[in-house]
């Protein structure tokens, strides 16, 4: 269930907020005259949430690429494909 609080909490309560978000990993929903106003959670959970984002995004491509191309590929292809990719990045990181 999310938490939903006054936006003055930010201000009074400003310890317990990072706490909550912090220990929670969930975000704390912040009302202004009983309307939502903002939404404050910790970094982690917003780089989180951004990196399942850009994946869905990634998905979302790669969906409307296989409807328009004939390109397919095997789990295996794919997966040497990353391994590939993961070698490169560390070698070219070694240098």
């Amino acid at each position: 269930m999310p938490q939903i609080r006054p936006v003055s909490d930010l201000r009074n309560r400003f310890a317990d907020i990072s706490r909550e978000v912090h220990e929670s990993g969930e975000p704390i929903f912040l009302t202004k005259n009983g309307y939502g106003n903002m939404v404050v959670m910790s970094m982690e959970a917003f780089e989180r949430r951004q990196f399942e984002s850009e994946i869905y995004c990634k998905l979302k491509e790669a969906e409307q690429e296989a409807k328009t191309t004939g390109m397919r590929f095997s789990q295996r292809e794919v997966i040497d494909e990353l391994r590939s990719a993961i070698r490169q990045k560390a070698a070219a990181r070694d240098v």
